[in-house]
């Protein structure tokens, strides 16, 4: 016990010497000065960008939200930076910087309470990284943590021809949460980059995302298993033929599902677009799945189309390139109408329908035409071509409105609408009058 105190005396002592000496007061004067440049460094430096001089609004960006965030770790940053330098260049001059490392140390646990603070929003794993990953990096930093390690290497079973120790437990739980929580952010984020790009539909979004999430996972996944010291390269080969049992198995799935990446790289086909497939099945693509595509008849069906029929077979996209249509509607007029009058009628009438494009700005091509088709049997059949936006079905009905309006007009105006008509030429007169004097 005496010796015990003798000790705890002359350490004390020690620390008082060293409080009064000069080393000291140059260190403590060097760390507030150090500290007070670092904040006005910080400061000048976190108002020269707006994404870290202006708090985002609510529902802005993720990039954004992270950017402000990061702003907040410039002074801890530079803080650290300066006293490791200051520290670094003391001991090059052969002064004692015992002062300025433990300033670093206490700098660094800072620096990592409040990235913890800002980034981590789960509340489990900020408490987890407070209490098991804060001490850890303090024993790495007081040069205690191999010790530790080897402590818990020595604690250690055998479970057949696996090691088991309990430093490969503490490895793989710390580690695990770690990759656990790295992972869920960079997917949170990387969803969130890929469902704001503008030049991707929702579908398209949806695939990416899921992709990356898949992808994402995976890595971790293979990370986690390198940490738990398992061989990656049978793993590699189990895989592998794994991977050739589900290919032959499920080949048209794994068709399917690559057309629809092919599909969705090269736009041939988006959401929204009319198409028409060899086979006469038509309609509006609604959405694309891993497997298949959702096409929505007029008449409220829907079609699920696998992918691969939209590589394979003939496809009509009749809104991919321009969602403008031509059209055309037949009607037929006495061969007595004057047909260069009626034309110009029909086409003014035609024109003012509110869906077919027309005007002195449209050019001439697209503008409404009404010709002659064909010399009929009983009258001089017409047509009337237009163009309009979308398909002409379902609420866009304009070849019925416009059957409407040519029937209306041509009555308007007294044209008439040829019956069919017959001639009758008797050829035997003398038969037919005896037929009609025979007594009945």
């Amino acid at each position: 016990m005496d010796t015990l105190v003798a000790e705890i005396k002359q350490q004390f002592q020690l620390f008082q010497d060293a409080v009064v000496s000069p080393t000291f007061i140059y260190q403590a004067g060097a760390i507030l000065l150090i500290y007070l440049f670092a904040w006005l460094i910080s400061a000048k430096v976190r108002k020269q960008f707006t994404l870290t001089r202006e708090k985002p609004k609510e529902g802005a960006h993720s990039l954004q939200v992270l950017g402000y965030r990061a702003g907040g770790t410039f002074f801890p940053i530079f803080t650290i930076t300066l006293l490791k330098l200051t520290s670094v260049l003391g001991k090059q001059y052969q002064l004692d910087a015992w002062l300025l490392e433990i300033a670093v140390v206490i700098a660094v646990m800072i620096f990592l309470n409040s990235f913890i603070r800002a980034f981590v929003s789960s509340t489990g794993i900020a408490n987890f990284l407070r209490w098991v990953g804060l001490p850890i990096v303090f024993l790495h930093l007081i040069n205690v943590l191999p010790n530790v390690i080897h402590a818990l290497e020595s604690i250690s079973f055998n479970v057949g021809n696996v090691d088991i120790s309990a430093y490969g437990i503490a490895r793989v739980l710390v580690f695990g949460v770690l990759l656990f929580w790295l992972g869920r952010a960079s997917n949170s984020i990387g969803k969130d980059i890929i469902r704001n790009h503008k030049e991707f539909d929702v579908s398209t979004k949806e695939v990416f995302a899921k992709l990356f999430e898949v992808a994402m996972f995976c890595v971790i996944f293979l990370l986690l298993l390198n940490i738990m010291g398992i061989n990656l390269t049978a793993l590699a080969v189990f895989g592998g033929a794994l991977g050739v049992g589900l290919g032959l198995g499920l080949q048209t799935i794994a068709s399917n599902f690559i057309s629809g990446i092919i599909i969705l790289l090269d736009r041939s086909l988006t959401v929204g677009d009319f198409v028409e497939l060899d086979d006469g099945s038509k309609g509006f693509v609604r959405e694309f799945k891993m497997r298949y595509a959702v096409l929505e008849t007029y008449d409220g069906k829907d079609i699920l189309v696998p992918n691969e029929k939209f590589i394979n077979s003939l496809l009509i996209n009749w809104t991919h390139k321009d969602p403008k249509q031509r059209y055309r509607i037949d009607f037929s007029v006495a061969y007595k109408t004057d047909i260069r009058a009626m034309v110009e009628i029909v086409k003014e009438a035609v024109s003012e329908h509110p869906q077919v494009i027309s005007g002195d700005d449209i050019p001439f091509e697209e503008r409404p035409d009404c010709e002659i088709d064909s010399f009929g049997d009983s009258g001089v059949n017409m047509f009337v071509e237009f163009w309009m936006e979308g398909v002409d079905d379902g609420k866009n009905r304009v070849g019925g409105d416009l059957l409407l309006i040519v029937f209306e007009t041509l009555r308007e105006h007294d044209i008439e609408i040829p019956f069919p008509q017959r001639e009758v030429r008797v050829i035997n007169d003398e038969a037919i009058k005896l037929s009609n004097t025979t007594p009945k």
